[in-house]
Order: C-alpha cells, then structure tokens, then sequence
C-alpha cells in the first residue's frame, strides 16, 4: 500500500522544540487505508491537533529519556513470558514499533511515555537497590540484605515474577529472599508473591491489606472486568493504530495470580523494622491510591519508596474500570507527610511504576508537583462548583496553571485532569448535579429513540454525525452517533461513523486509558464482543476471600422478581473450616448472617468449602451436588434447588457501546 508520510522525524527532534515561530512537528503515518484491524488513518485534524500537541511537549525540558536507561545492567533481549498452559503473556516484541518515528494516531505525550516505560530489564537505582523493570505493568525492587534480597511487590503474575527473579539471579547472583514488602491492595503488586515467598518468608502489608485486596473484585468484580478490558485495551491490538501502553506500563499480565498473608502489618506511620540487616522506616496511607498502601524509607541507602504514592504520571481520583472515588485531599496530604518526614534525607525516589528520580533537589521538586496537582484539583472543582458549574462545565474550565503545566510527571497519560475533576465534584455532590432535567433522565435507549425521532430519522443523524466526523469534530460527531446506534443498533452506517469517530478520539487522547476505551468500543462496533470468562481467578485468591464476601456478593445475583413471594431459610455448615452461615430470603431480598443453625430452616446444606468454591466457578453442577461426599442436603430439596434457580449467572460480555 501505499505509505503517506506527515513530514517525518525521530521523537527526539519532535521534543526538542522550544519556544518561537511554530518548530516543524513530524508525525509519520501509515498506510492510507485501514490496517489488518480495521483501524483507519489519523484524521487531518487530529494530525494538527496532534501536530499542536507535539509543540506544546517540545517546549518541556526533560532528562526522563535518560533517566529511563540510567544503571541497566542487563536485559532479555528476547522477552517472551508465557502461562502454563503456552499461551503468551508478556513479549516485548510487542511494542517494537515504538522504536519508528512517531505517528499521527498517537498523541505525542503518551507516544513518549509508551517509548518511556518500554525500556526493560534489571537496573541499579543506587548500590544495594535494584529493579526489574518492564516485565509486566509494575516494576519488581530488590533491595540486597547482609544474607538475602528483600523483594518490593513482586509483580501481577507468578510467571512474570518468576522470569523477573531469574533475571536478577543471573546478573547479581542467586541468593535467598529475606522479606517480601506488599506495598498496596492492587494485583499488580501482590499477585506473583507465590514465586518468591515461601511459607516461612516475612510478609511485610499494610493494615486492611488482605481485605482491600480480595473485597474489590468480589462485589462488583464482573462489570469491573468487562471494564477494565475496555481501559487496559485487552482487546485491541499492539500497533500504532491500537494499544500502546497504559501511561503507568505496558499493560497487565495475565497468568497465575497468588497473595499472601502478611506476616507484619504497618497500620501507622513511623513504624520501623529491620530485617536481614536493612533498616526501614515505614508511612502509613491508607484511602490514597489505595484503600491499604505503604511507602518505606531505607534511612541507611537514603532511599524512598513512594509505592504508587507517587508516579511519573498524573494518577486516577477515578479509574475507569470502576473503583470508589479516592480522596485528593487525603492523597495530596500524603505526599507532604512523605516530602516532610523524608525528604531532607532523599537522595533517590524509586517507586511500584516507572524510573527513579535521583538528587535531593530534584526528589523535592517531584514531590511538590505530585502534592500540588492533587490539592490543585481538589481546590479547584470546589471552587469551580461554588460558582454553580456542574461536573461537565468544570472539567471543560479547569487548566493547570503554568508551574504544573510545565511538569512532565504530571502530565495525563494514565489519569487526566477532566475525570478526575468531575471525581472530586462526585465525591462530594453525587451522581445527581441538581439540574432538574437530569433527576429522573430516560433511559438511554428510550432517550435516543426520541433523539433520533425528533431530529428526522437515522439516516439524518448519521448524515449529521458523518458531517461533523468530516469537520474533524468528534466529540459531537460520537455523540449523535451514539444516539444512532442506540435507536437502531443493526444500523452499519450509524456503527460505521461511530466507531471512526471514536478512532480519532482514540488517535488524540493524552491518556492511554481514555485511548483504549475509545479504540475498544470501535473495535467493539466492528467485530463485537470477545468471549469473556466470569469464572477465572487466581485459586490462591480466592481461597482468601472469607466467606461471607461470597454471600454477600450472591445477593446481588439474586433474582428479586422470582424470590418475592418465596420467604425461605437455609443453613450452610462448611464441616472443614467450623463455620455456619445462614441465609434467609424476604421480600425478594436475601440476608445473610453467620451464627449458628436455625432449628426451622427450610434446608440445611453440610459442604467443604473446596466445594463450594467449585460452584461459584461452575467447575461443579447439579449431578455433583447430588454425587459428592463434598455436600449434603437435609430437609426440603427442592426448596434448595428453586433458590439455586433464582441466581442469575453474571453477564461477563454484557454489551457497552450498544444497547
């Protein structure tokens, strides 16, 4: 095919501009047509909004390209990760086409952090610390004892873990692991754990660690992960049409997932330990990044590791997967905690994602942008609010000012300062942003029927939304689209001009999350949703979720329709760990309680918990059930199978970008 080139150069000359007459912005692109994936060409304008974007990040001075190499030591040259059943988790080779000049369907902020976090391998951030850095979406730190290694989050899969550690034997030597540090609740920085501790290794957490860690995804796991596909762009290709990293690394691993027990909780700051010979002081910040997180100071080494306190990035008050809102304030707070209590004696900052940030001055000046910015927008919104604009109109209003605006590490590639206004404004205010009209809207299929109706049809709004698509303004263009495809979802046109304007959506964003979520759902409109398991989790995981989480979450699978009439009560005894739970039904709510047997139940149910664990992950049904030595029923049988009937079974590939 035929290759168009937008006036092409290397992404050093395209940072490289300053200030003066407009610098000659080069953006290559590929092919005129679409790619093997169906993605299209960046658009003209999101080529001169992106053209736009790239002087914007030229006049930024930065040493990050070589502070991203600084201290490797060595590296796979040929990564390649793969699960135990052969299927690929982790390739480098991947994102190999970062290497090229950089195009036009990229945003030229993210295509330098894409570039940035896709440097691999094991480095020296100071003698005695060390960190694997790009084998999966975290870094792995090691810090060297007198006898062993204390390992810093060991990564989201036990097979990414396992090829980070074999790395660092290789290059430094093999030595045991003295302690494992679980700096906070996400899998990304627990979930390898089973390949480096052993039953007796200390494990250093934060109070609530293990609750934080398995509650999340029990509730509302299923829309989480149908979520989280659409923001870590599980789906798309890696190409520069589609997925290019995450802002904070290339993407999740897959794999086998594991957690551990901690051995030594931190539940306040100051907190010390010293294990193998390594002193360390501890801060305690839970409700930040985390609901349970830790940073630890190395008094010795003159080291702080921020955790994800701290990023070289601006970092979600929301995420888009779907979490609680966090506190900016709290999280702003922590940070000056940080700044105040080790900054004086900061030589280096390592942390959970992305490179260190070395030299006292400038650990300071990174540690007063990343609290500023957080108070910024907490400040802000509230004014913003006080004025009387709502969630949209603040997050069109609201701009760093210049100190900030000239930060790199604060720039949105992963977070981005209109959702997380609109968090704040959540946070304190609510869904509801007390315009009347939006107290008991329609339905968005019922609203885009009438949409559609009153502008004159379908085909009218397609032609408008394709009309605005030409004018390079997407942001309408997807709007009527949507509108399109809600009223008639088999329409080809109205999918066709709403997937291109969610492509150049996608091709213009500076974060990589709001990227993937554009370029999912056209994906999605093109080729549909992808088979998703609702089942699979790490066994390790899940044997640590107490059981009262699973029967709380299996209320809200309750179908309330078919229980209102059907008041029951059942007793479940988990003969192996000495538990009684009780569920009873009323009014189509089920309520739970563990205490001990109810005398007039309608069933009592005496099962394992490996059993019941098989039911959850529909690894067993009904004929195991009336076959195993695992479970028994006495008293009403089919009192217990019609409950049974009234769960629902989680929609794992529920649709989004159609009704």
């Amino acid at each position: 095919m035929r290759r168009v080139i937008v006036m092409v150069v290397g992404l050093g000359a395209l940072l490289a501009a300053c200030s003066g007459s407009e610098p000659a912005i080069e953006l290559a692109e590929g092919s005129s047509g679409p790619d093997s994936h169906g993605f299209n060409p960046a658009s003209p304008s999101t080529i001169a909004a992106n053209r736009r974007e790239a002087v914007r990040i030229g006049a930024i001075t930065s040493d990050d390209e070589a502070l991203a190499v600084r201290g490797l030591i060595g590296r796979d040259e040929n990564l390649e990760i793969r699960d135990p059943d052969g299927g690929v988790i982790w390739r480098a080779a991947d994102y190999d086409f970062l290497s090229e000049p950089p195009v036009a369907s990229v945003h030229p902020g993210l295509w330098r952090q894409a570039r940035l976090n896709n440097h691999h391998g094991l480095f020296e951030v100071v003698p005695g610390i060390y960190q694997v850095r790009g084998y999966d979406l975290a870094n792995m730190s090691v810090i060297e004892g007198e006898s062993g290694r204390i390992i810093i989050d060991p990564l989201t899969s036990v097979e990414t873990a396992q090829a980070a550690m074999a790395l660092v034997n290789r290059e430094l030597g093999e030595r045991p692991v003295s302690a494992v540090i679980l700096t906070h609740s996400h899998i990304d920085h627990f979930g390898g754990v089973g390949a480096v501790a052993g039953p007796d290794t200390p494990i250093i957490a934060p109070a609530g660690f293990l609750d934080a860690s398995v509650s999340e995804n029990v509730m509302a796991g299923i829309v989480m992960g149908r979520r989280a596909g659409y923001m870590y762009g599980t789906q798309l290709p890696r190409s520069p049409r589609g997925h290019v990293g995450s802002g904070l690394g290339k993407h999740p691993a897959l794999g086998t997932h594991t957690i551990a027990r901690p051995t030594h909780v931190i539940d306040r700051t100051g907190q010390t330990l010293e294990i193998d010979g390594v002193r360390m002081e501890f801060q305690y910040a839970p409700d930040t990044e985390a609901p349970a997180e830790l940073t630890v100071f190395f008094p010795d080494l003159q080291a702080w590791c921020g955790a994800e306190l701290v990023s070289r990035t601006l970092h979600n008050l929301y995420t888009l997967r779907g979490a609680e809102v966090r506190d900016a304030l709290a999280w702003s707070g922590a940070i000056d905690d940080a700044l105040r209590s080790f900054g004086p004696r900061t030589q280096v900052i390592f942390n959970s994602h992305h490179w260190p940030v070395w030299g006292q001055d400038e650990a300071a000046d990174f540690l007063v942008a990343q609290r500023d910015v957080y108070k910024f927008i907490h400040d802000q919104t509230l004014r913003l609010a006080a004025q009387g604009l709502g969630p949209d109109e603040i997050a069109e209003t609201i701009s760093l000012p210049e100190g900030l605006a000239e930060v790199f590490a604060v720039q949105g590639y992963y977070g981005t300062l209109k959702h997380n206004a609109r968090a704040v404004y959540q946070r304190y205010f609510g869904w509801y942003d007390a315009v009347p009209a939006h107290l008991d809207p329609l339905p968005r299929t019922a609203a885009a029927q009438r949409y559609v109706e009153a502008m004159g049809g379908v085909d009218a709004v397609v032609r408008m939304a394709q009309e605005a698509h030409d004018e390079g303004d997407d942001r309408w263009a997807a709007e009527l689209a949507q509108h399109a495809v809600f009223a008639a979802p088999d329409d080809a046109m109205a999918r066709d001009v709403l997937a291109r304007a969610y492509e150049q959506l996608g091709y213009a964003a500076e974060s990589a999350p709001w990227r993937d979520v554009y370029l999912t759902g056209a994906h999605e409109l093109r080729n549909g949703v992808a088979a998703l398991d609702a089942t699979a989790a790490g066994s390790a995981i899940l044997n640590e979720i107490p059981l009262d989480m699973f029967f709380a979450a299996m209320a809200t699978r309750l179908d309330s329709g078919r229980a209102a009439d059907r008041d029951r009560s059942f007793n479940f005894i988990f003969s192996d760990v000495g538990e009684t739970h009780v569920v009873s039904l009323s009014n189509g709510v089920m309520h739970h309680r563990q205490v001990t047997s109810l005398d007039d139940a309608d069933a009592t149910v005496t099962l394992t918990r490996g059993f019941w664990l098989r039911l959850l992950q529909q690894e067993a049904g009904l004929m195991d059930m009336i076959g195993s030595e695992d479970f028994a029923i006495e008293g009403d049988r089919l009192a217990l199978l019609g409950f049974f009937a009234m769960l629902e079974q989680p929609q794992a590939d529920f649709p989004v970008v159609t009704p």
